[in-house]
């Protein structure tokens, strides 16, 4: 495989997962419109805290962690403005 090949399938492949990845989303949100957030808020809260013990377990910076957390307290506190 040349060089212009192998650049052309990881292109490809990343347009694929980046696809997904928006479909993803999509479904996600079509979900949180339909269901109250007393049904999907424990399960994002399940997401962004298995996020935190991943980046703890990675031995990531105290100050990426609190960056981290930071988001998530500002999306949570989003989440309780708009209802």
């Amino acid at each position: 495989m040349t060089d212009t090949d192998e650049r052309k399938h990881l292109d490809e492949n990343r347009e694929r997962v980046r696809e997904r990845r928006i479909e993803a989303v999509k479904r996600w949100v079509e979900y949180i419109q339909s269901e109250p957030v007393d049904v999907w808020g424990p399960q994002q809260n399940a997401v962004v805290n298995g996020q935190l013990e991943a980046a703890q377990e990675a031995g990531v910076s105290a100050a990426h962690q609190q960056h981290v957390e930071d988001v998530a307290a500002a999306i949570l506190a989003e989440q309780d403005d708009s209802t």
